[in-house]
């Protein structure tokens, strides 16, 4: 029995589409060289063609083709990915709570002093947005 598709990318897709985010457009070899060195995952040329082809299926990305060889580029912006899984999160775990959410994230991991900064500043830039 064949797996569903699944309403977000998956691991291995995300895995390409942070590398494709990173730098783009690039060929297969180019694909497979940085899955390699950023997400330490050794994959067949053969399977890296298979899952660009998928995802170029799936609408996740694009692909333009030069002599006999295709450049791949995101279709789908990281902040649309990421919001639309962090939403979905929020929804099923939290029952939508944002503060929910963000309050368990700081008590199960380490954040470290300037990580808390960052979060204060975007906290203080969102109180200021609702005033207005």
């Amino acid at each position: 029995m064949a797996r569903s598709e699944s309403e977000y990318p998956t691991e291995l897709e995300l895995e390409i589409l942070k590398v494709l985010w990173e730098e783009s457009p690039l060929l297969v070899r180019d694909v497979r060289a940085r899955l390699e060195t950023h997400a330490d995952r050794v994959l067949a040329h053969s399977s890296v063609i298979t899952m660009l082809n998928i995802m170029h299926r799936k609408g996740y990305l694009q692909r333009r083709k030069d002599g006999k060889s295709f450049w791949f580029s995101p279709r789908v912006a990281k902040e649309s990915v990421t919001g639309q899984m962090m939403t979905d999160i929020a929804s099923r775990l939290f029952d939508g709570s944002t503060s929910a959410m963000v309050l368990n994230l700081l008590e199960t991991t380490d954040v470290d002093a300037d990580e808390l900064a960052e979060i204060r500043k975007l906290i203080a830039r969102k109180a200021k947005e609702q005033q207005q």
